[in-house]
């Protein structure tokens, strides 16, 4: 088994372009002399995909969305064990970044002429890995956050609502969301499920669409609507997408998928990722640090 990294870190391999276009943003450090992929340390409690967005920007004004995860690089550092986990990106819009001590150079080079210049083998691969997976679009499966306890609960269930930990796992996730570039949200109908989106769906200005059939009530007996609905919707997939659901109708939302069921814990993500002939690419999963 593995042993945990003492140290956890986060980047991303940024592109831009198409075919024998294709460009990658690399980064000088001056004090290392190294070109190499934006990336750096997490923040207590900072889900890695946040640490990868935060990093990217800081390190070259680029905000981006990610893609699909690719594989972690592991060394060894003064304080044991360093892991940089690396995601996929794709380049939103990019603001000038003066030189500082820590980054003095970034620049986009052409595919060929960045393994060229890049410093480290290990990085290289990374970049290796990027170009063979293609452009993707996420369905993120989403179990509302923690809910008030039915016994503490007077009014319907469906009205039921998030405590103070599921509001926390709200606003992480809305972050996790971001770093996505989610555009649309898609929830059950209940107030736990929408209270579970509505941060990042105040802070992208983006509407929550409720359906009834992904509520509990419904959707357990109606579950093949339930695995029609999620099937016909990462069919059509066009833009980064969001879906809110209850434990007892997510085996029907990961059938809608093509996915074996898996339990979730409240707040968790399952991030789908799917190509643009409708193949499921990869899958990855984000439980709340809150």
């Amino acid at each position: 088994m593995t042993k945990r990294a003492q140290v956890r870190a986060a980047g991303a391999v940024v592109l831009r372009g198409h075919g024998d276009a294709t460009e990658v943003l690399l980064i000088h450090r001056a004090s290392y002399d190294d070109w190499s992929l934006p990336k750096g340390k997490g923040v207590v409690d900072e889900l890695p995909p946040l640490t990868a967005m935060r990093e990217v920007h800081e390190e070259t004004g680029a905000v981006v969305r990610l893609g699909v995860r690719l594989p972690t690089i592991r060394y060894k550092v003064s304080k044991g064990t360093k892991a940089v986990e690396y995601w996929r990106a794709e380049m939103v819009e990019q603001h000038r970044r003066e030189p500082d001590a820590e980054v003095d150079k970034v620049k986009w080079f052409p595919v060929d002429r960045a393994m060229e210049r890049m410093t480290y083998a290990d990085e290289r691969r990374v970049l290796s890995a990027a170009l063979l997976i293609p452009p993707t679009t996420p369905l993120i499966i989403v179990r509302h956050g923690k809910a008030m306890l039915r016994k503490d609960w007077d009014g319907p269930d469906q009205m039921r609502r998030l405590t103070g930990r599921g509001r926390r796992q709200a606003q992480e996730l809305s972050q996790l969301l971001m770093a996505y570039g989610v555009d649309a949200l898609v929830s059950s109908s209940s107030t736990r499920c929408m209270e579970t989106l509505r941060p990042y769906s105040e802070a992208a200005a983006i509407p929550i669409y409720a359906e009834d059939v992904l509520t509990e009530e419904e959707g357990t007996v109606k579950p093949k609507h339930v695995r029609a609905y999620v099937a016909a919707l990462f069919k059509t997939l066009d833009a980064p997408t969001a879906i809110c659901g209850h434990r007892p109708v997510l085996p029907m939302m990961f059938q809608g998928v093509g996915l074996e069921p898996k339990s979730m814990v409240v707040g968790e993500s399952v991030v789908v990722h799917r190509d643009e002939h409708g193949n499921r690419v990869a899958v990855e999963v984000h439980k709340p640090r809150a």
